[in-house]
């Protein structure tokens, strides 16, 4: 009788000490393998320009957002609003032209968003789970993990 209740108890043990495991296993997970998708990604780290990113950015930070449903990809370049199609295979990754409001902007922060993302061939997450755009293996942006658009 002692040992039947001893076993059930190390059994009972052992199954919610596999179930705490799983969800931890689920949780880190989730934070190796970022998603894309439905996300507001906020840039951070711009390469080239020789403006400090505050000067260049002062008001607004550029943000980008991707949709995984209709390949559709947009955002906001610190002054207009912007979108397009981009397709992606593996880690490399094209966008299309960007159609964009017109609304008149000083400081060239639109200009270097929009012409850097044109040379944007491949994307990665850093450690921290940041989104990383390269031309080719270079980091030209990082974008930090804004709010969920759903």
């Amino acid at each position: 009788m002692k040992k039947s209740i001893f076993l059930s108890i190390i059994l009972v043990f052992i199954l919610a000490s596999g179930c705490c495991s799983t969800k931890k296993n689920e949780a880190k997970t989730d934070t190796a393998n970022p998603s894309l998708y439905d996300i507001t990604w906020e840039l951070e780290y711009i390469s080239g320009p020789r403006i400090a990113f505050n000067g260049l950015y002062p008001e607004q930070k550029p943000t980008i957002t991707f949709t995984a449903a209709d390949n559709q990809f947009g955002g906001n370049n610190s002054c207009n609003v912007y979108s397009g199609k981009y397709t992606i295979k593996d880690a490399s990754i094209t966008f299309g032209d960007a159609m964009k409001t017109m609304r008149f902007c000083e400081g060239g922060g639109e200009e270097t968003f929009m012409s850097m993302l044109g040379k944007v061939t491949k994307f990665s997450f850093d450690s921290k789970g940041n989104l990383l755009l390269l031309t080719d293996d270079i980091p030209m942006m990082r974008f930090k993990k804004g709010t969920n658009t759903q």
